[in-house]
């Protein structure tokens, strides 16, 4: 999903796995009830689950609502949550259909029915907004019930699909609190995850109290949580630093990160392996300037990602050279293969053979997160420098960004990606199938038809060779270069316990895991 979302030596890591069960939540233990204090640098752009596709809303979406479906910590398989069961109903990956628990809720204690989750996938599919989730259930053609089942029926055999109905593209809304054919607007929640939401303040802070009418995967309930939104790492750290928070979550300045070591007293770290990733994008429509195939290839040929990562992100970061990033299935490092070094005499070369006319000028976007600035900056820097580029940066706010890089209002831009789920498919089909997310107006028929091949088969591991083929076909047509995958970092007061279940990389942000001890 679209991220405003770092490895420094001696940090400690810490992938815990926790099992799921079907109970309600039940009282904690603990007397002091005072709200956990959170502090994040995410955007909540849209508090309606049909108006948004990235990680600061997914993430709080991940706590008000619920899915049919859910992760637990450290799994890479789907587990029921809302459901009491869900599964294929024949071999050809067509048709998928899952049983409600009974006696759900919505917080504010409607009854959930499979009316609400009809309701619920009707309404993303009919709005169809541009920062919505549409591209992420592009292969679901209906949705039908019965009693308490709900089936889905499938354009073409989508492998996975469970996946995705474990995020919060499939979030569960109330049916009669929320507009079928509109986006809901005001600062109200009607789901029914682990907690409610009881106040929000866009931009500053939401308030989370337990769900009491909860049932589903979670076991246990959480404390009061409040979650307060910066606007940047230095605003993050200053709080952090005056004692204004317990948590401190995506994301703090790589310079403090790289600084600290596991024996800083009255601090709790943790990093898990999440695929946390950063890509410049290319606008592909007709007249764009990064239209040629081989102005992208030099820019790919120009852009050095050792600078970035050792000049801006203080090595936090590693260089990415490829589409699918370490650690999950067929991750290559096709990128390298085709331009193994910055190279200015190549990327000149290219154009000149090409008979593009130099310099090449464009414009590139961006928006706010960890050393955007300072990245932009040295981007720029790195291509003018060759003499072939005249590049003009241009930083928007993230909603703004996001509705500008949808109409094609930037010639490139810079784009965090963090995957939805823990499958290779999350770096494929939102990123470079046919009416991405990314909106870039790239499309190859061989592309497609290697990402339908995969989710034809749900034997995921043995995918690896038509993913890296996927890779090489980027790596040719570069509508996107990698430049870096980092992990997620998060610190906490000695105090405070359940840091390690908030980010474990499957895409869910666990605040009911956080306990004073």
């Amino acid at each position: 999903m679209r991220g405003v979302r770092m490895r420094s030596a001696g940090v400690w890591l810490a992938l815990l796995a926790a099992g799921a069960g079907g109970c309600g939540l039940l009282p904690g233990d603990d007397e002091d009830d005072r709200p956990l204090r959170v502090g994040t640098t995410d955007t909540v752009s849209a508090l309606d689950p049909a108006g948004a596709y990235d990680a600061g809303s997914w993430a709080l979406y991940g706590n008000v609502f619920q899915s049919l479906l859910t992760f637990t910590p450290g799994s890479n398989a789907p587990v029921p949550d809302a459901a009491r069961s869900c599964g294929f109903q024949g071999e050809d990956l067509r048709t998928y259909a899952c049983t409600l628990r009974p006696d759900l809720k919505f917080a504010n204690g409607d009854p959930l029915t499979v009316k609400d989750v009809k309701f619920s996938f009707d309404r993303i599919v009919r709005i169809n907004s541009p920062q919505g989730p549409g591209p992420l259930i592009d292969t679901l053609r209906s949705v039908e019930t019965s009693g308490d089942r709900v089936v889905f029926r499938l354009k073409v055999p989508d492998a996975t699909f469970p996946f995705k109905i474990a995020t919060g593209a499939a979030a569960i809304v109330d049916s009669s609190r929320y507009p079928a054919d509109r986006l809901r607007t005001g600062t109200g929640v009607d789901g029914s995850g682990p907690y409610a939401l009881t106040s929000y303040r866009p931009g500053e802070s939401a308030d989370l109290e337990p769900n009491a009418h909860y049932r589903g995967a979670v076991k246990e309930t959480g404390h009061p949580v409040t979650v307060r939104y910066f606007r940047d790492p230095a605003g993050l750290s200053r709080a952090w630093h005056d004692k204004d928070l317990d948590v401190v979550t995506r994301q703090m300045p790589p310079g403090e990160l790289a600084g600290l070591t596991p024996s800083d007293s009255g601090i709790r770290m943790s990093a898990n392996a999440a695929a946390n990733t950063r890509f410049l994008v290319f606008n592909l429509r007709p007249g764009a300037p990064a239209g040629p195939v081989a102005v992208r290839r030099a820019v790919a040929a120009a852009v050095d990602r050792q600078a970035l990562a050792r000049d801006v992100h203080q090595r936090t970061v590693e260089p990415l050279y490829s589409l699918i990033p370490q650690g999950l299935t067929g991750h290559a490092t096709s990128f390298f293969d085709t331009y193994p070094a910055p190279d200015a005499e190549r990327a000149r070369g290219i154009l000149q053979e090409a008979g593009i006319t130099t310099p090449v000028r464009f414009t590139l976007a961006y928006s706010q997160g960890v050393a955007t600035d300072q990245e932009a900056a040295l981007l720029k820097r790195q291509l003018e420098a060759t003499g072939l580029f005249r590049v003009e940066t241009r930083k928007a706010e993230w909603k703004e960004f996001q509705e500008g890089y949808a109409r094609g209002a930037y010639d490139a831009y810079c784009v965090s990606w963090v995957a939805d789920f823990p499958d290779p498919d999350t770096f494929t089909t939102p990123l470079v199938g046919t009416d991405n997310a990314l909106h870039s107006g790239y499309s190859d028929p061989r592309v497609d038809r290697l990402i339908r091949r995969t989710q034809q088969n749900d034997q995921r591991s043995r995918l690896a060779t038509d993913f890296r083929a996927i890779q090489k076909i980027v790596a040719e047509d570069v509508p996107l270069v990698p430049l870096w995958q980092k992990k997620d970092y998060v610190l906490s007061t000695s105090s405070v316990s359940g840091t390690q279940y908030v980010s474990d990389g499957t895409g869910i942000w666990r605040l009911w895991r956080l306990a004073r001890i």
